[in-house]
């Protein structure tokens, strides 16, 4: 069964966003609050945790994962970013939007899409999120909550417990996320691309 912790998402609790990290750090699999919708999410590191999810949510190695990042200093590390996305970056960061970039050697190759050798990456305007990475150091590999054959994500803790108690190791709780996705932005070329409409909104 998955441990439950109610995080006020004002005012994370130091106590229990310790716990959430130090459980993520173990190889465990959580549930976690963004400011779009909830997020599956793993170690980086942890190959065996990405499989569970993989499992999970249905999908294969060409799925594009995306790395939840403290800041914009972060998404420097495992991403080539040019002037123009720099730019991009700092206008839309943080927020619900995902960028599809180019990966650099510090992203484990088992997390870039094989073909393109990109990696999705994000800062969540989320406290409790904001806290966890704080507490990690790191990024954490996401994938939105979308248990098939569901199209949209999960958004009630009673659902979430029902379809994820006996599958997820953790599940955190903090207020309600609401049901849409992220907007998908690709920022592979000099060109940037809306490769999904969300939550964020942008002007191009």
């Amino acid at each position: 069964m998955a441990i439950i912790l109610d995080i006020h998402p004002d005012n994370p609790q130091p106590r229990l966003v310790k716990q959430a990290a130090e459980m993520l750090r173990a190889g465990k699999i959580a549930v976690l609050p963004t400011d779009s919708c909830f997020a599956l999410a793993c170690h980086i590191g942890d190959k065996e945790a990405q499989e569970r999810i993989n499992r999970i949510r249905h999908v294969d190695k060409n799925h594009h994962f995306t790395l939840l990042c403290a800041d914009l200093s972060e998404l420097g590390v495992y991403a080539s970013i040019n002037k123009n996305a720099y730019r991009l970056l700092r206008k839309y960061t943080p927020g619900p939007y995902t960028f599809i970039m180019t990966a650099t050697k510090e992203v484990p190759k088992r997390l870039a899409n094989p073909k393109r050798k990109t990696i999705g990456l994000r800062v969540p305007d989320n406290r409790i999120m904001h806290a966890i990475l704080a507490e990690m150091g790191e990024p954490l590999l996401s994938v939105t909550l979308i248990i098939p054959p569901e199209k949209q994500p999960l958004t009630e803790d009673q659902d979430i417990l029902d379809r994820l108690d006996k599958l997820v190791d953790l599940i955190v709780q903090g207020g309600h996320c609401g049901a849409q996705a992220t907007t998908v932005i690709d920022l592979e070329e000099s060109i940037p691309k809306v490769l999904r409409r969300g939550r964020g909104e942008c002007d191009f």
